[in-house]
């Protein structure tokens, strides 16, 4: 039974998110005797070697073939059985999109994928590796439930909510060792509800993975110059809450925040989401820019695409400056 204390919560940060997943890994049997996990050879980097010792008939390494280990989940997803498979993110979303749209959406085959090292966390190994349009992808995929969790005591909550729902399952674990930690301390996860972490009245900002911890840091730099912030982790992409984007509808400005192409990922859900009322502040959406980021230490890209607290700061203060929030 995972213990929610202050010194577990250290210890998974340290670990990185790949490394809180290889610690929920090790619960899933308990949580159902049909779970069972497979890698496409990254059994370490998924942090698997404990769960491999202890579960060796519910292990399986498919070898580097990402497709492949897609078909085999939805064949044992199929027997009845709850499927883990982890690879990188970027060949998650993208090299299995065929594999993922008719096994995941269309048969709605209970697979949960796990995508590692989402966004720019290992940007050192160039664009290739980039896992940046992931989430794009997955919205656009019908019958896929998406999870962005903000630290690594959330990335193991999403582990344990997917094993006990029946649909199938996106998982996002993006950042890097030595995670910063967002939740200090145990809180209730729910699956489609966005959790408010800080109260503000002028500007809202939604934000998701590792631009939660971000996104409050930026918020306190706000309020040093007046600015009241309210920031919400919205750590389920799909379905989203919608309710929560109503609410924010009460502030001067909505900002998205999140380590993700501006396109169809957080930013424009919660666009399409605003379209549809009658009356909202303006958006402002944060994210990457639409082009092919070279490779880059995850620090560097990080402040070189404007997601560091300050950057987030300044971009969402001249916004209220500017002439679309003075109309």
């Amino acid at each position: 039974m995972i213990e929610y204390t202050s010194r577990n919560i250290r210890t998974w940060s340290m670990l990185g998110s790949c490394g809180a997943f290889g610690i929920a890994a090790m619960e899933l049997p308990n949580i159902d005797d049909r779970c069972i996990v497979l890698t496409s050879d990254l059994c370490t980097y998924s942090s698997l070697d404990r769960f491999k010792t202890k579960y060796p008939d519910r292990f399986f390494n498919v070898g580097i073939a990402e497709q492949n280990m897609v078909g085999i989940a939805g064949g044992l997803a199929k027997e009845n059985f709850i499927p883990f498979a982890t690879t990188y993110a970027t060949f998650a979303a993208t090299r299995c999109a065929d594999q993922v749209r008719v096994n995941m959406g269309y048969m709605k085959l209970g697979i949960k994928l796990v995508g590692l090292t989402a966004g720019l966390s290992v940007g050192i190994l160039g664009a290739t590796h980039m896992s940046v349009e992931d989430i794009a992808v997955m919205r656009a995929i019908p019958n896929i439930v998406i999870l962005s969790p903000a630290d690594c005591m959330e990335s193991i909550k999403a582990v344990i909510a997917s094993a006990e729902i029946e649909s199938p399952v996106y998982l996002r674990l993006s950042g890097t060792m030595n995670n910063p930690i967002v939740y200090k301390e145990d809180y209730n996860f729910e699956i489609g509800k966005a959790i408010t972490l800080r109260e503000g009245d002028d500007v809202v900002i939604i934000a998701t993975g590792t631009m939660v911890y971000n996104s409050c840091r930026a918020a306190e730099l706000l309020e040093e110059k007046g600015v009241s912030c309210r920031v919400i982790d919205m750590h389920t992409i799909k379905p989203l809450d919608e309710n929560e984007v109503q609410k924010a509808c009460n502030a001067k400005l909505i900002v998205t925040v999140e380590e993700h192409s501006m396109i169809g990922g957080l930013g424009g859900a919660v666009a399409e989401c605003l379209a549809g009322m009658n009356r909202h502040p303006p958006l402002l959406r944060v994210g990457l820019p639409d082009i092919f980021m070279h490779a880059g230490t995850y620090e560097h890209l990080v402040e070189k695409c404007g997601l560091c607290p300050p950057s987030i700061s300044d971009s969402i203060f001249q916004y209220l400056q500017s002439e679309h929030c003075n109309r």
